[in-house]
């Protein structure tokens, strides 16, 4: 019986660990945790290897004769340009489309800069609440919650702040007289006016859509014109920001500053950053903004996907620019054909060492021909150098645009014969301040008119009166 009792407690012991346990066997398939561990390690194998693809892949600039060699970095796009002449003197696939993630609240605060103030409400709706998820970064804002267009430029910016950037959009859409899709559509609109050609944007604060995108380059441009702004400029040079009780919250949000090269005591820290926006998403990767001074140049850089050492890059690339190109005062150069003067006195093109202006191209654009306004940009070896706003000469205006500040036949020189010379009509363009004075002459010709009249019949009522009034005399003698 006692061997019975055994076997049989051993039977149950056995059936239990077997119910309870998973079975293990030298001969068996591995098992998940082994498998997600093989699986783990292929894939960090090929994350490395892309990674290390990218940084290997050497910068359209670097291919341009004379040129400086640039730093090789990991970003799959990256760019440095000149924020005040627009030459770019560092490029890397800076036309190719790519997610920008939360840098996508640069423009977004571009457009608010330009058609709202800061001291503006701004409004949370239900719906600026309902596109957070739980991963989402966020300043814990409540539907109804009211703060000012400052303090929701400062969380969009420093706390990257989503429920922020879309309540933005959505209030300023509503003071141009639209909404939210309004908001987003002035981004589009005003991004092409800048020049951006790679990009399109469906939302206000960088959240994942395949059709939400943009380049290196148009981040640049975007940035460039943001930097203009005394307003950005403030915000993106302070650490932290405090947005105090609002009508819904009694307790005060403090936030800080999330872009690391700003930090004096970070170890990315550069001391000639003055600001930029950080990004990131799991299909956009890291992106990047920083804008730099070094009192004598302004520039922006953009690095999208990267990987790898996002501040290396950045710093890398910085250091590269500011070290091997000068200012090119364009007043102390041969002007090309066609322009009369720079609207600037301090315009410049920017030059490596060695290069020589007289060897640059020029692109000539007439903005308005009536004013004789245009643009030049130079290029070296095709890389855009820098560009300036001109005074254009009539010669060049006329032979552009066909817009003549002379009187003349429309159909050409006379005696020319054929059917333009049988219509006989004529061009009476004139130059904007010959047609200004015409009309300050008519206008005064109209005045001593009208003038004359008036006095004329002043003329005539007191005839009339003097003329009554001998009638009444006579009368009463």
């Amino acid at each position: 019986m006692g061997k019975f009792v055994k076997r049989s407690i051993a039977a149950v012991l056995a059936l239990t660990m077997t119910v309870l346990l998973p079975a293990v066997s030298v001969n068996a398939e591995p098992q998940p945790e082994a498998a997600d561990t093989a699986s783990q390690q292929t894939e960090l194998s090929d994350f490395e290897k892309q990674k290390q693809a990218s940084y290997n892949t050497v910068p359209e600039t670097n291919n341009i004769d004379g040129w400086p060699e640039g730093p090789k970095v990991y970003g799959d796009s990256a760019i440095v340009m000149d924020m005040d002449s627009g030459a770019i003197l560092y490029g890397k696939k800076i036309d190719e489309r790519h997610y920008p993630a939360s840098i996508t609240k640069l423009l977004t605060v571009l457009i608010a800069l330009e058609n709202s103030s800061m001291d503006d409400e701004v409004v949370m709706s239900q719906e600026s609440i309902d596109i957070l998820r739980s991963d989402y970064a966020s300043i814990g804002m409540r539907p109804g919650e009211i703060i000012s267009m400052k303090d929701a430029l400062y969380a969009t910016l420093f706390a990257s702040a989503n429920e922020a950037a879309y309540a933005v959009g959505e209030n300023v859409g509503k003071m141009m007289g639209g909404d939210y899709s309004t908001f987003i559509q002035e981004m589009n609109d005003r991004s092409a006016e800048l020049g951006c050609t790679g990009s399109h944007w469906t939302n206000a604060n960088g959240i994942h859509d395949e059709a939400h995108y943009t380049t290196a380059h148009d981040m640049a441009l975007i940035t460039s014109e943001l930097y203009k702004h005394e307003e950005f400029r403030e915000i993106e040079q302070s650490l932290s920001y405090t947005i105090g009780p609002t009508n819904m919250v009694n307790e005060q949000r403090v936030f800080q500053q999330h872009h690391k090269m700003l930090w004096p005591e970070n170890q990315n820290y550069y001391e000639y950053c003055t600001g930029g926006k950080t990004g990131y998403t799991d299909a956009a990767r890291t992106t990047l903004v920083t804008t730099a001074d070094n009192g004598t140049l302004r520039l922006a850089a953009v690095v999208l996907q990267d990987d790898g050492d996002v501040y290396g890059d950045t710093r890398a690339m910085f250091d590269y620019a500011f070290g091997n190109f000068s200012k090119v005062m364009l007043n102390g150069e041969e002007k090309p054909d066609g322009i009369r003067s720079y609207v600037k006195n301090d315009a410049y093109v920017l030059l490596p060492e060695g290069a020589d202006f007289g060897s640059l191209e020029e692109k000539i654009t007439v903005q308005d021909e009536r004013e004789a306004s245009g643009r030049v940009t130079f290029y070296y070896q095709g890389q855009n150098v820098g560009s300036a706003d001109v005074t254009l000469t009539p010669e060049y205006i006329e032979a552009a645009t066909g817009y003549s500040t002379r009187l003349r036949p429309a159909g050409g020189e006379e005696g020319t014969g054929g059917a333009a010379a049988e219509e006989k009509t004529v061009d009476v363009s004139v130059p904007v301040p010959l047609a200004a004075a015409a009309g300050i002459l008519i206008l005064v010709a109209l005045g001593i008119t009208i003038y004359g009249i008036a006095g004329h019949f002043a003329a005539v009522n007191r005839k009339h009166g003097r003329i009554k009034k001998r009638r009444k005399s006579k009368r009463k003698k």
